[in-house]
This record gives C-alpha cells, structure tokens and sequence, in this order.
C-alpha cells in the first residue's frame, strides 16, 4: 500500500514538473496575408474568428475539406532560441495549405502566432486539440 502511495506521489510530481501532453503533436508556421479567397469560403470576410485567431491546416488535418471550421485549443511547446509563450490559444480552420509540401501541420495566422510565439519566423512545437 506504501509502494502505491509513493507511486501515486512520484507521478503526480513527475506530471507537474514535466507537463503531460494530452493533444495531438505537431509544427507550426505563420502565414501572411491575403488570407483570401481560403478552400473554406472563398471570399467571405465574416469566416475570420474574432481576434484573427485562425488557421490553414495540411493535408493530415485538412479531412478533405471536413476541417473547414473546426476549431482547436493549441499551445507552444518547442522551438530554436525558446519562442514559446505561455497558455493556449482558441483557432479556427479558414483554409487549407496553400504551399506544398505545406512547412507544417499547422499555419497560423499572423495574430494565432504572435499570441503563442515571440519569434515571427520561427518553426514551433505545438499541442493541439479540437475543442
């Protein structure tokens, strides 16, 4: 009964320290404008979240187009010179990426990466979870 006690502890101890990852693992990028037309609903300016909190997403998220609004609760968690920011941030799906091969899972806009990155141009860890 001791053993499991102290196992219980550790746990707890080690889940604190280390953080657990309960989303999907993925990169991300930002992406400039235009943001329009997106494969979601071409030119219509009322798709954008408020904040401008949004994402163009690869082929592995994308769902053949099943994506299109989705939204994710996405955080940093890596990245060269540690661009990361602290908390999570609240994205929707516009569009899918434009770019192939896509530079990442995820695109985010210019706003989506300035909350979560300091560096503009870095290429960044994320957690990801569709909310």
């Amino acid at each position: 009964m001791a053993l499991m006690a102290i196992a219980i502890v550790a746990t707890s101890f080690l889940s604190y320290e280390v953080g657990i990852v309960l989303g999907d693992i993925g990169t991300a990028t930002s992406y400039n404008p235009p943001y329009l037309p997106t494969k979601c609903h071409g030119n219509r300016q009322d798709q954008f979240p408020p904040g401008n909190l949004f994402v163009s997403v690869s082929e592995g998220l994308w769902d053949n187009g099943a994506a299109c609004g989705r939204r994710y609760r996405l955080r940093c968690l890596s990245g060269n010179n540690r661009p990361c920011k602290d908390g999570t941030i609240d994205v929707r799906v516009v569009d899918f990426c434009r770019k192939s091969p896509c530079p990442s899972t995820i695109l985010l806009s210019g706003d989506a990466f300035s909350a979560v990155s300091r560096s503009l141009s870095a290429k960044i860890n994320v957690e990801y979870i569709q909310i």
